[in-house]
């Protein structure tokens, strides 16, 4: 473990309970924060000092509190201090690595982006170690490193298949660890996001949680009990056997008429070229189904029906409080959400609550910051489990 969090670590379960407690949740009164935890005062006190004097949590004043009220310990509330340390979180694509640097927060405070010129593992991490060299100038407290990658990572070390890379059995934590002499985490991209949405951002608070993803593939992660629940299927392919129409499209991605083969970028560019004779660009694709295009115009139609289908199943199987729907393929709400919407709504019962699905479009570098949460997660406050 690196000097950078060694003067954390190692927290006990009572502390890490408090630290995140607050890190998710702060700032928060000690009262509060006993009460959310079933701590007694002296309990409380016994597990924040050493968090204090370690300088992972402050005393801060009370937000719109007199002067002379924010006077004495009872009444300022604890905070983490988020810009003591940075984080790096990296999303790494076929020909691509977004890289950012968050605050214990999870706040984006600085990009860095690089082509990926080979997928020999290696060259790789050779890549992510320049990188991470670079952004340390400028961050030199450094505490880890997340990585979000497309595939089945196992132990959150070893990228055991990414069919993007053409990658098994890939020891990248090892690799990247053994260049930057920093603690490392890899898991799958569409886990990092969700770990992220779940602790900072849609999910953040809430029992039953689903983040759908779609864009290059079909992503699906689930939270219950405010925890993502670990699942094989969202590692390898989720949705390419999921039917949504079996006379639907046959693609060279998914079974006839799956959720795959209907809703995907790559798959959508497929019909549209099968039947035009010419490669369009997905953006081009919405932009000529928007202006009422024959073929590009069926073609996002029943891609939004899809999706329709798909989030009402979601819904009346998982029941979530909220789905969040990111991803770069989200541009198809805006062409196409009325259909979405309608299709959802019969494929529910007439009396089901309203599906409260948010639409977010979702850039690489907010995959980034889900790996750099992770890191945040596992190496800084111990929570493997999380």
């Amino acid at each position: 473990m690196t000097a950078a969090v060694a003067d954390w670590l190692p927290l006990s379960a009572g502390e890490r309970s408090v630290a995140i407690e607050v890190l998710v949740g702060g700032p928060l009164s000690r009262t509060e924060l006993a009460r959310r935890l079933n701590l007694s005062p002296g309990s409380l006190t016994r597990l924040t000092k050493p968090l204090i004097e370690s300088g992972l949590l402050v005393e801060v004043p009370e937000a719109g509190a007199p002067a002379e009220v924010r006077q004495g310990r009872p009444s300022q509330p604890l905070d983490v201090v988020a810009e003591s340390r940075s984080f790096v979180g990296y999303k790494i694509t076929a020909d691509m690595v977004y890289g950012v640097v968050t605050t214990l927060r999870s706040d984006i405070v600085a990009r860095l982006d690089r082509p990926l010129t080979t997928h020999d593992p290696a060259g790789v991490a050779d890549l992510l170690a320049e990188m991470t060299a670079e952004l340390a100038r400028d961050f030199p407290r450094l505490a880890g490193i997340g990585i979000g990658v497309g595939g089945l990572v196992q132990d959150r070390t070893v990228v055991a298949e990414s069919p993007f890379l053409n990658w098994r059995d890939i020891p990248l934590a090892a690799l990247v660890e053994e260049r930057t002499d920093l603690p490392v985490v890899v898991e799958n991209d569409v886990a990092a996001l969700t770990e992220a949405e779940t602790w900072f951002g849609s999910g953040r608070g809430l029992d039953r949680f689903v983040v759908l993803t779609i864009g290059a593939g079909l992503g699906y992660s689930l939270v219950l009990g405010g925890r993502r629940v670990p699942c094989d299927e969202e590692d390898r392919g989720f949705g390419r056997h999921w039917i949504i129409d079996p006379h639907g499209p046959l693609t060279p991605d998914g079974a006839r008429g799956s959720a795959v083969s209907m809703l995907t970028i790559p798959n959508i560019r497929y019909q549209v070229q099968a039947g035009t004779g010419r490669d369009w660009t997905y953006e081009e694709i919405l932009r000529l189904a928007a202006a009422g295009d024959p073929l590009p115009a069926r073609v996002i139609d029943e891609a939004a029906r899809a999706l329709g289908i798909l989030v009402a199943q979601i819904a009346n199987f998982a029941m979530p409080q909220r789905i969040l729907l990111a991803g770069e393929g989200v541009g198809l709400m805006d062409v196409a959400g009325d259909k979405v919407t309608q299709t959802m709504c019969d494929h529910r019962h007439p009396l089901a609550a309203p599906v409260d699905l948010e639409t977010r479009m979702s850039d690489f570098h907010d995959w980034a910051r889900g790996a750099a949460v992770l890191a945040i997660q596992v190496l800084v406050l111990g929570a493997a489990e999380a």
